[in-house]
């Protein structure tokens, strides 16, 4: 099946898109090719063919979740240019 120029014209239209004359010869002749790719996939024969989801097995690549002790909150804040109630402050930039 091969696709016209008015249906890219058409099609170029509704996206709002503006095609040279040069742009529309390519535009055609790339979808008649994705169009003629696609009818050739149907073609094929995956009656025997597992589904999947993906390619690959997927597994759990994560760490275990394990609690550990973090740093002492005075030895964070040793450094910070401001400190209110243990935490550090910062210039307000919302309005």
């Amino acid at each position: 099946m091969s696709v016209s120029k008015e249906e890219v014209k058409y099609i170029a239209r509704l996206s709002k898109l503006y095609l040279t004359e040069e742009e529309l010869e390519k535009n055609t002749h790339d979808l008649s090719s994705i169009i003629d790719f696609a009818n050739e996939l149907s073609s094929i024969c995956v009656d025997n063919v597992k589904p999947t989801a993906h390619i690959l097995d997927i597994q759990n690549v994560f760490r275990k979740d394990e609690v550990e002790p973090s740093y002492e909150r005075e030895k964070i804040l040793q450094n910070a240019p401001t400190k209110d109630a243990g935490c550090i402050t910062v210039p307000k930039v919302v309005e």
